[in-house]
């Protein structure tokens, strides 16, 4: 049986608490596609049984686009599950570091003793060209600064266009450790997209306090795709090696294209050629590092 620390999946509940992408009629669709099989709550029962044939060492439930105005509430929510569920392990939470009350909110987060990071998709182009995203702004500059003395990192999902941005903000920023989301978010493969896709993640793995979290990588209109997706994995593996690399379910998200374990038995076998040690880090130590999961 696989042993796994998940570092990425969401708890919510939208019939008793308010997400606008599960709640608000007229969202735009998920990348993935239709989404509105996600619109029912997915708690840890569920996670259970989706993890059954997996012998779970641990999990990161990560923000979940909850209400904006009460950023703080996620955590409330999530420190009930972890009372009376044992899960998850460890939370990111959510932050809007561009706003006036970013400086309260990550505060209050951070005074939460299973919070490790938290996530905001900054600003950004619907597709490459166009003027610089919300990670060059002053504003969210000033927010993000605030994360490191708070014991806090960032985890950062955007297209791979915006990376050479965050390239810039890692090294001006070297003691605040980032964590890519869905592997730099590879949406376009053609050949001509995945050549690009990894020249901007190249920017970042050039960064030492960048590690990765391969997830997410699943595909509108298709199921999973194990040959067009080892292509992604081993890719990112290539770039910022066995020591910073991560798997992660995005579940439920990614049950619009594959069952849980379909996923992590693609995983597993993209890298059964790896070294007993290689695969342990890969898919628990490095892991139980960045979130400070205990054993």
């Amino acid at each position: 049986m696989l042993s796994l620390i998940d570092t990425h999946h969401h708890f919510y509940d939208p019939q008793a608490h308010y997400y606008p992408w599960l709640n608000d009629a007229g969202q735009p669709p998920h990348r993935y596609g239709d989404h509105s099989a996600l619109k029912r709550p997915y708690l840890p029962a569920d996670y259970r049984r989706d993890t059954a044939g997996i012998h779970l060492l641990g999990s990161v439930h990560v923000e979940a686009e909850w209400d904006p105005k009460d950023p703080v509430g996620e955590m409330r929510f999530i420190a009930t599950l972890r009372e009376h569920c044992g899960l998850p392990s460890v939370a990111v939470g959510q932050a809007w570091l561009h706003q006036p009350d970013a400086a309260g909110t990550l505060e209050q987060l951070a005074a939460f003793d299973f919070v490790r990071g938290v996530r905001q998709k900054p600003r950004a182009n619907a597709a490459p060209g166009g003027p610089p995203g919300g990670m060059t702004d002053a504003a969210w500059l000033q927010g993000y600064a605030r994360l490191q003395p708070l014991g806090l990192h960032y985890e950062l999902q955007t297209p791979w266009w915006h990376l050479h941005e965050a390239a810039r903000v890692a090294a001006d920023f070297p003691d605040t450790p980032i964590v890519i989301n869905h592997a730099g978010v590879p949406s376009d493969r053609s050949e001509e997209g995945l050549r690009a896709w990894r020249s901007a993640l190249a920017q970042m793995a050039a960064q030492p306090n960048v590690a990765i979290k391969i997830s997410g990588i699943g595909e509108a209109g298709y199921q999973w795709r194990r040959d067009a997706n080892r292509r992604v994995v081993l890719e990112v593996i290539e770039l910022f090696g066995v020591g910073r690399c991560m798997f992660g379910s995005n579940y439920p998200v990614d049950s619009l294209c594959a069952s849980y374990t379909d996923i992590f038995e693609a995983f597993a076998g993209y890298v059964a050629d790896f070294s007993e040690r290689e695969r342990a880090q890969l898919f628990v130590e490095n892991a139980r590092r960045v979130y400070r999961i205990a054993a």
